[in-house]
């Protein structure tokens, strides 16, 4: 009797243990705009912030506040393709020219990998970034981009380099998270 008791109690901790991991992604939490229609995930316990004349939306660690997530609408006039701009190199060259490290930015960025990825019959460009700041601080930055509807929607993601042990798997996933909708 006492041990059909404790393999009942065994069974339940055990059923209640398995029902406090989710079943999606742990960590991340996701955030939808349905007006510009675009999808990803982010880490938890980061935070929503407003910024003018920017990107379209900026999330940041609470703690860290340079570990930070951000998505870039930009018109593409007379290109409907992502491959129509260039291959994954030449797009992330010239991002890293245009956004990432601009003329008297005092920033320069290297490209250190670049690929194309098919999701859901759309292409992205994945971009993966080592830039450096005027004070020789280094940063690692991930980008998604993909060309919908006449526009070039890029989404970025952004630490330190001496945090991108801890932040890499995050900042993966995120940007693997990105998509746009129909």
């Amino acid at each position: 009797m006492l041990r059909r008791i404790v393999a009942i109690l065994l069974v339940v901790v055990a059923l209640g243990l398995q029902g406090c991991v989710s079943g999606g992604v742990t960590g991340m939490k996701s955030f939808s705009d349905s007006t510009d229609g675009y999808r990803f995930l982010y880490p938890n316990g980061w935070l929503q912030i407003s910024v003018s004349n920017g990107p379209d939306v900026v999330f940041h660690d609470i703690i860290e506040q340079t570990d930070n997530v951000s998505v870039v609408i930009n018109p593409v006039q007379g290109k409907t393709t992502l491959s129509d701009l260039g291959t994954p190199s030449e797009v992330g060259y010239q991002l890293g020219k245009s956004a990432i490290a601009p003329p008297d930015s005092g920033r320069t960025a290297e490209l250190l990998t670049a690929e194309a990825r098919e999701v859901a019959n759309r292409q992205y460009y994945t971009l993966e970034y080592l830039v450096t700041l005027p004070d020789q601080t280094q940063r690692h930055n991930l980008a998604s981009a993909i060309v919908f509807r006449n526009k070039l929607y890029t989404f970025n993601a952004s630490t330190p380099e001496v945090r991108w042990g801890k932040m890499k798997d995050a900042l993966e996933l995120a940007v693997r998270s990105f998509s746009v909708d129909s």
